[in-house]
């Protein structure tokens, strides 16, 4: 059996990002979480272009449960399966992961199936009808992560996250995007 991600143990329980939730959230993490615009922008704004994509995962894999429920999706079906680490100079900022159904990737072209170390947002925020459909949050307990991961990234504490489905033409995907306490404390 392959396993489904690289980030981790077992799929992380989401909340439905209501209104009500945003005041329960830290300061900092609401501005993350209900960013509208592309985060990777939002990062080189900040860093300069030094920001960096180191790809993880990437591959045709069987989704999560609730990935294929919000994306409507055959529970059979396989999609592309992305995970990355956005950095600059090896300091790890937010980790993500993208779930790209098989008509999605036709939509696109192929250009979300050959992105390398491109950021998914550099693509995504390019097309004119870009929709967000849904968001979800979550906080992850260390358990979940995988622990070559924690190792990896020096993970010591609950990491918040949240997870967006969006639509180019019509066609779904969903993008998760986990904030590691460097990009946090500096964005105070």
């Amino acid at each position: 059996m392959t396993t489904k991600s690289v980030l981790f143990n077992e799929e992380p329980q989401w909340l439905d990002s209501r209104q009500d939730l945003r005041h329960k959230l830290p300061e900092a993490i609401q501005s993350w979480v209900y960013e509208s615009d592309s985060l990777t922008q939002r990062l080189r704004n900040y860093y300069g272009s030094g920001v960096g994509v180191k790809v993880l995962l990437q591959c045709w894999r069987t989704p999560y449960l609730s990935e294929y429920r919000l994306l409507n999706i055959p529970s059979h079906e396989h999609v592309l399966t992305r995970e990355v680490l956005l950095h600059i100079k090896g300091k790890p900022l937010i980790l993500a992961r993208t779930v790209i159904p098989r008509d999605t990737v036709k939509t696109a072209k192929s250009n979300l199936s050959k992105l390398g170390s491109r950021p998914l947002g550099e693509i995504i925020f390019s097309y004119p009808k870009l929709e967000r459909i849904a968001m979800d949050v979550t906080l992850i307990k260390l358990p979940t992560w995988k622990t070559s991961l924690l190792d990896q990234i020096a993970i010591t504490d609950s990491i918040w996250g949240r997870r967006t489905v969006y639509s180019i033409a019509n066609k779904h995907m969903l993008v998760s995007e986990f904030f590691l306490p460097e990009v946090l404390h500096e964005f105070k």
